[in-house]
């Protein structure tokens, strides 16, 4: 109960805070003379997570307290509520050193979700609900493609391992929300580079193993490097990532 609470306090603080006006006056400023020339931060990321703590209340300590720095936008529970932690217009810390393609500052372009999880269990159907509408809303509301939606492992390759084994990434990608290849795949074409491809979706090839072991993570493949990597399953998901058309 005292974590519904909790829940609830936070979520209307967050709403609270979204209503609040976006422009914040420098008293020092002499004047206030607003121009329309300028924008809010462009989301191009959802970037997924577990926890790895017990429960959504340890969480919630973490994730709120001042001395650790570390946040995330939205935490979902066990029981899929959904509870808002950080303004969508401003940067959570949760990605933390990470990249995804050109993008090098991750937190300064993405959504951050943690899902209640110890990473060593399923995530819930509840939880799972509660996700897919979370993310539905957010691709309506900030135009993404399916290349938007991403593990923490996938920008943060050999540094992180979330969400686990147990996250469905299948079923996201049939959603929309990414993008997934079934056997039998074409074999890939003549000269097909495994690592270029990894680089063609997004990975960071710094450590090309690690790269590796994030996309076979991603995509239910045997975590053997990159010498083991299937290149046909690679290329199967490149060339899906190059049919997406831009937003």
């Amino acid at each position: 109960m005292r974590l519904i609470q909790n829940v609830i306090m936070l979520a209307c603080a967050a709403v609270l805070s979204a209503c609040m006006p976006a422009a914040q006056r420098n008293p020092l400023a002499d004047t206030w003379t607003p121009s329309p020339n300028h924008g809010a931060r462009r989301i191009s990321l959802v970037v997924i997570h577990h926890t790895s703590d017990g429960d959504a209340a340890q969480a919630l300590r973490t994730l709120t307290n001042p001395l650790l720095e570390v946040s995330a936008h939205y935490l979902l529970t066990r029981d899929g509520q959904i509870v808002q932690l950080v303004d969508e217009r401003e940067r959570a810390w949760h990605a933390g050193q990470s990249r995804w393609g050109a993008i090098t500052d991750v937190n300064a372009a993405s959504i951050g979700i943690e899902l209640d999880n110890t990473g060593d269990e399923p995530f819930p159907a509840a939880q799972m609900a509660a996700l897919y509408r979370l993310l539905a809303d957010l691709r309506e509301r900030h135009r993404l493609t399916p290349l938007a939606f991403v593990g923490h492992a996938d920008v943060a390759p050999g540094r992180k391992v979330d969400p686990s084994s147990f996250f469905p990434w299948r079923e996201m990608a049939r959603r929309g929300f990414g993008l997934w290849c079934d056997a039998p795949m074409a074999n890939p074409p003549a000269g097909f580079d495994t690592a270029l491809g990894l680089q063609a979706i997004g990975y960071d090839l710094k450590a090309p193993d690690a790269a590796a072991m994030a996309f076979a993570l991603h995509y239910g493949a045997p975590q053997t490097g990159l010498a083991g990597l299937d290149p046909a399953l690679v290329a199967c998901i490149a060339e899906q990532a190059r049919a997406v058309p831009s937003p």
